[in-house]
Protein backbone atom coordinates (compact mmCIF):
# COMPACT_ATOMS: atom_id res chain seq x y z
CA UNK A 1 0.00 0.00 0.00
CA UNK A 2 1.55 3.55 -0.46
CA UNK A 3 -0.28 6.73 -0.10
CA UNK A 4 1.07 10.47 -1.08
CA UNK A 5 0.46 12.96 1.38
CA UNK A 6 0.04 16.45 0.66
CA UNK A 7 -0.40 18.92 3.23
CA UNK A 8 -3.38 21.55 1.78
CA UNK A 9 -4.98 24.96 2.08
CA UNK A 10 -7.85 23.59 0.41
CA UNK A 11 -8.53 20.08 -2.02
CA UNK A 12 -11.58 18.92 -4.29
CA UNK A 13 -12.16 16.42 -6.47
CA UNK A 14 -14.86 16.43 -9.25
CA UNK A 15 -16.45 14.10 -11.56
CA UNK A 16 -18.53 14.27 -14.32
CA UNK A 17 -17.88 18.14 -13.91
CA UNK A 18 -19.72 17.80 -10.14
CA UNK A 19 -17.64 18.74 -7.18
CA UNK A 20 -18.27 15.20 -5.24
CA UNK A 21 -15.76 16.03 -2.68
CA UNK A 22 -14.15 19.20 -1.21
CA UNK A 23 -11.93 20.10 2.20
CA UNK A 24 -10.30 23.06 3.77
CA UNK A 25 -6.92 22.86 5.62
CA UNK A 26 -5.90 19.31 5.59
CA UNK A 27 -4.15 16.24 3.63
CA UNK A 28 -5.08 15.43 0.27
CA UNK A 29 -4.00 11.59 0.00
CA UNK A 30 -3.26 9.65 -3.06
CA UNK A 31 -3.50 6.00 -2.23
CA UNK A 32 -2.66 2.82 -4.30
CA UNK A 33 -2.88 -0.87 -3.47
CA UNK A 34 -0.92 -4.08 -4.65
CA UNK A 35 -1.72 -7.68 -4.31
CA UNK A 36 0.12 -8.37 -0.75
CA UNK A 37 -1.69 -6.23 0.79
CA UNK A 38 -3.30 -6.73 4.37
CA UNK A 39 -5.67 -4.89 6.91
CA UNK A 40 -2.14 -4.54 8.66
CA UNK A 41 -1.36 -2.00 6.13
CA UNK A 42 -4.15 -0.48 6.49
CA UNK A 43 -3.93 -0.04 10.15
CA UNK A 44 -0.12 0.99 9.66
CA UNK A 45 -0.57 4.14 7.02
CA UNK A 46 -3.78 4.99 8.87
CA UNK A 47 -1.48 5.95 11.84
CA UNK A 48 0.85 7.10 10.04
CA UNK A 49 -1.22 9.47 8.22
CA UNK A 50 -3.15 10.77 11.33
CA UNK A 51 0.17 11.11 13.20
CA UNK A 52 2.47 12.59 10.79
CA UNK A 53 3.47 16.17 12.43
CA UNK A 54 3.64 18.38 9.04
CA UNK A 55 2.12 20.96 10.10
CA UNK A 56 2.97 24.37 11.88
CA UNK A 57 2.57 24.91 15.28
CA UNK A 58 2.31 27.92 17.43
CA UNK A 59 6.88 28.76 16.54
CA UNK A 60 6.31 27.87 13.07
CA UNK A 61 7.78 24.30 13.60
CA UNK A 62 6.27 21.70 11.64
CA UNK A 63 5.25 19.99 14.89
CA UNK A 64 1.49 19.16 15.02
CA UNK A 65 -0.56 16.33 13.06
CA UNK A 66 -4.26 16.95 10.93
CA UNK A 67 -5.48 15.96 14.51
CA UNK A 68 -4.09 18.22 15.69
CA UNK A 69 -5.33 20.66 13.84
CA UNK A 70 -8.79 19.75 13.23
CA UNK A 71 -8.39 19.10 9.73
CA UNK A 72 -9.55 16.81 7.29
CA UNK A 73 -8.42 14.07 4.34
CA UNK A 74 -9.58 14.33 1.03
CA UNK A 75 -9.00 10.56 0.28
CA UNK A 76 -8.20 9.54 -3.60
CA UNK A 77 -7.69 5.81 -5.26
CA UNK A 78 -4.73 6.21 -7.50
CA UNK A 79 -3.80 2.94 -9.10
CA UNK A 80 -0.83 4.80 -10.74
CA UNK A 81 0.70 5.04 -7.40
CA UNK A 82 2.04 1.16 -8.44
CA UNK A 83 2.79 2.23 -12.02
CA UNK A 84 6.24 1.04 -13.16
CA UNK A 85 8.32 2.79 -15.86
CA UNK A 86 11.51 1.17 -15.54
CA UNK A 87 11.26 -0.20 -19.22
CA UNK A 88 10.22 1.69 -22.04
CA UNK A 89 7.53 4.64 -22.02
CA UNK A 90 4.54 2.97 -20.78
CA UNK A 91 4.26 2.44 -17.07
CA UNK A 92 3.36 -1.38 -16.48
CA UNK A 93 0.31 -1.60 -14.01
CA UNK A 94 0.92 -5.19 -13.07
CA UNK A 95 1.83 -4.59 -9.58
CA UNK A 96 -1.30 -2.45 -9.14
CA UNK A 97 -3.65 -4.53 -7.26
CA UNK A 98 -7.23 -5.49 -9.40
CA UNK A 99 -9.75 -2.86 -8.75
CA UNK A 100 -12.83 -5.51 -7.58
CA UNK A 101 -9.93 -6.38 -4.58
CA UNK A 102 -8.92 -2.55 -4.03
CA UNK A 103 -12.24 -1.11 -4.05
CA UNK A 104 -12.78 -3.13 -0.72
CA UNK A 105 -9.57 -1.87 0.69
CA UNK A 106 -10.34 1.68 -0.41
CA UNK A 107 -13.45 1.19 1.33
CA UNK A 108 -11.98 0.01 4.41
CA UNK A 109 -9.60 2.49 4.62
CA UNK A 110 -12.20 5.46 4.50
CA UNK A 111 -13.90 3.61 7.24
CA UNK A 112 -10.87 3.61 9.48
CA UNK A 113 -10.23 7.01 8.61
CA UNK A 114 -13.50 8.44 9.17
CA UNK A 115 -13.36 6.93 12.51
CA UNK A 116 -11.19 9.84 14.11
CA UNK A 117 -11.38 12.24 11.31
CA UNK A 118 -13.68 13.86 8.78
CA UNK A 119 -13.15 12.14 5.58
CA UNK A 120 -14.12 13.47 2.16
CA UNK A 121 -13.66 10.84 -1.00
CA UNK A 122 -13.80 10.48 -4.39
CA UNK A 123 -15.34 7.83 -6.29
CA UNK A 124 -13.23 4.57 -7.16
CA UNK A 125 -12.36 3.51 -10.69
CA UNK A 126 -13.92 7.62 -11.87
CA UNK A 127 -12.37 9.51 -14.48
CA UNK A 128 -12.05 12.40 -11.39
CA UNK A 129 -10.06 16.21 -12.05
CA UNK A 130 -8.54 16.89 -8.45
CA UNK A 131 -7.63 20.32 -7.50
CA UNK A 132 -4.80 20.33 -4.92
CA UNK A 133 -3.38 23.57 -3.11
CA UNK A 134 -0.57 22.19 -1.83
CA UNK A 135 1.06 23.93 1.38
CA UNK A 136 4.43 24.56 1.65
CA UNK A 137 4.78 22.40 -0.81
CA UNK A 138 4.69 19.58 1.80
CA UNK A 139 4.40 16.26 -0.13
CA UNK A 140 5.60 12.92 1.48
CA UNK A 141 5.50 9.41 0.11
CA UNK A 142 5.16 6.57 2.07
CA UNK A 143 4.75 2.76 1.39
CA UNK A 144 3.38 0.26 4.37
CA UNK A 145 6.05 -2.45 3.33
Amino acid sequence: MRVVVQRVTSSSVTVNNKIIGKISNGLNILVGFTQTDTIEDLEYLKRKVLNLRIFDDENGVMNKSVLDTNGQILLISQFTLYGDAKKGNRPSYINALNGEQAVVLYNKFVEMLSSEIEVQTGEFGADMKVEIHNDGPITIIIDSK
